[in-house]
């Protein structure tokens, strides 16, 4: 079973690093949030994600895993949690940096 947290995917317990993005994307619907690996570890699979990823080795072209999360998804109430959680916890730490 997936879990999402601030940084990241959790899945049995083991933690793949990741920062979720929001904005306008050509070609996705309003509000699509994107989750970034941080990591070059295989995030896990699941079939109501798709996971991207155009590594090359033949070319020694390598990605990060990245996933687009449209509102439609049965997944996206709790990716955005996860990443507004991720947005407070950037803005409390550059809050502390800012001595504020």
């Amino acid at each position: 079973m997936l879990k999402f947290v601030w940084n990241g995917i959790k899945e049995d317990g083991k933690l793949y690093r990741a920062h979720y993005g929001k904005g306008h994307l050509k070609n996705q619907p309003e509000d699509t949030i994107t989750i970034y690996a941080r990591d070059y570890d295989d995030f896990p699979q699941d079939p109501d994600l798709m996971v991207e990823n155009n590594s090359d080795s033949m070319t020694d072209y390598f990605e990060k895993d990245r996933i687009r999360v449209t509102p439609s998804n049965k997944y996206y109430d709790e990716i955005h949690q996860a990443y507004l959680k991720q947005e407070a916890h950037n803005t409390k730490r550059a809050n502390r940096r800012r001595g504020a």
